[in-house]
This record gives structure tokens, C-alpha cells and sequence, in this order.
């Protein structure tokens, strides 16, 4: 049987390993919360993500049938992911039983679906947020600090992987652009060229009979002035 370190030091490799080029997001957030579940010992567990509007989303969620609870917290606006989110700080060892004050409407659906705590850790980076874990246990345990420190940690590494690959993807982008702009210049350098042998212009002329030429044909232009 492996060992719980062995299990963990296999899982941070898995984690780290986010340049490959069939990286799934949400599959690599699935296996976070299902390792979670694993070395953590609670029941249920999920990640959110912060969208382009600064709110969260929903990304993965062990088991499935905690899915609902998940998008409940989102549509309620109140539970343990939301002010982890906030805040920037953990929130630790809730029992649910007596959370009705602090998240109404979230603790009900809670209870209703046989969780008794939760806990919630940030996604986050030095100053950079992006999002938040949610943990639930059936039974009235206790994150111990030992725990806590995990499951920040691995959160800390999946935030990490995230970033770099957000970074390869904008840089990806980046450099698409920037040769589909290299590639337009060279076409039109070309064009100058050509035009500027057949009618004797001078390539700044040529230039300025290519513009107005691709003005006149634009479609866009054409339906905004119709």
C-alpha cells in the first residue's frame, strides 16, 4: 500500500507537470479535488475560478452529486468559497449546525445535502487571486493545522500551474499576432513594390492608392454608411 507521503510527493509532481500539450483545465482541477478528498479525508470537494467580470464559476466539483451544492453557493451568493474569495484568507472548520446566521440560505442546502463542515482555501499567488477550494465533510472532523497546510499547498501549487499556463497562452497569442502582423506588412511591402514598377508612383504613393483602395472595398465600411 502507498504510503501517504509517497502519495503526496506522486501528487505534486502531477501538479507541477502543467506544460504538456493536451493540458486540460478542468480535468487537472478534477484530480486536484478528488486528491484532495484522498489525502485530506473529507467527502466532497471543489474549485472555483474567478471569471473576466471578477466573479467566480464553477470548474470542477467530487463527487458529481455535489455539483448542485456548488452552483447553489454561487446562486445564493453566500458560503465558505465566496469569502475565502473576499478575503484572501482561509475559512477553517465551520460546522454547519451553526453557520445559519453567518450563511442562511447556502447552510440549509448544506445540511440538506448531509454535509456537516466546511472549509474553504484561497487560489492565490503573492497579491494575484484567482479563485478559491471548497472542502465538505458528512461527520463533524476537523481540519487539523497539519491538514490546512496540505490543502493551502496544494492549492498554492495548482495556482501556480494555472498561471503558467495562462502565461504560455497569452504568449501563444501574442506571438500569432505579432507574425500575422509581420506577415501583412510583408504582403503590403510587396504590393508597393509591384504597383510602384507599373505606374512609375513612388512607394509613400503607391502606399496611399493601396489604402484608399482598401477602404473603398471594405464591407464594413460600406454597411455603415448603407
Amino acid at each position: 500500500m502507498i504510503s501517504r507521503e509517497t502519495r503526496i510527493s506522486e501528487l505534486f509532481v502531477v501538479l507541477a507537470d502543467t506544460l504538456i500539450d493536451d493540458f486540460d483545465v478542468v480535468d487537472f482541477l478534477h484530480g486536484l479535488a478528488e486528491a484532495c478528498i484522498e489525502l485530506l479525508d473529507v467527502d466532497a470537494a471543489g474549485l472555483m475560478l474567478a471569471n473576466q467580470h471578477g466573479g467566480l464559476r464553477l470548474v470542477a466539483s467530487a463527487p458529481d452529486m455535489m455539483r448542485g451544492l456548488e452552483l447553489f453557493e454561487l446562486q445564493s451568493d453566500e458560503g465558505p468559497c465566496l469569502d475565502t474569495f473576499s478575503t484572501g484568507e482561509p475559512v477553517v472548520n465551520v460546522d454547519l449546525q451553526e453557520a445559519e446566521e453567518r450563511w442562511p440560505t447556502f447552510t440549509k442546502a448544506a445540511l440538506a445535502a448531509d454535509m456537516r463542515s466546511t472549509h474553504a482555501v484561497p487560489l492565490r499567488l503573492r497579491g494575484q487571486l484567482i479563485g478559491a477550494m471548497n472542502l465538505f465533510s458528512s461527520g463533524d472532523q476537523m481540519l487539523t493545522e497539519e491538514d490546512l497546510s496540505l490543502g493551502q499547498a496544494l492549492a498554492d501549487v495548482a495556482t501556480i500551474g494555472l498561471l503558467q499556463q495562462r502565461a504560455i497562452q497569452e504568449q501563444a497569442i501574442l506571438a500569432h499576432q505579432l507574425q500575422t502582423a509581420l506577415d501583412t506588412r510583408i504582403l503590403v511591402e510587396q504590393a508597393k513594390g509591384v504597383l510602384a514598377e507599373r505606374t512609375g508612383l513612388t512607394p509613400n504613393e503607391t502606399f496611399g492608392h493601396l489604402r484608399k483602395h482598401a477602404r473603398s472595398t471594405d464591407p464594413t465600411r460600406s454597411r455603415a454608411r448603407g
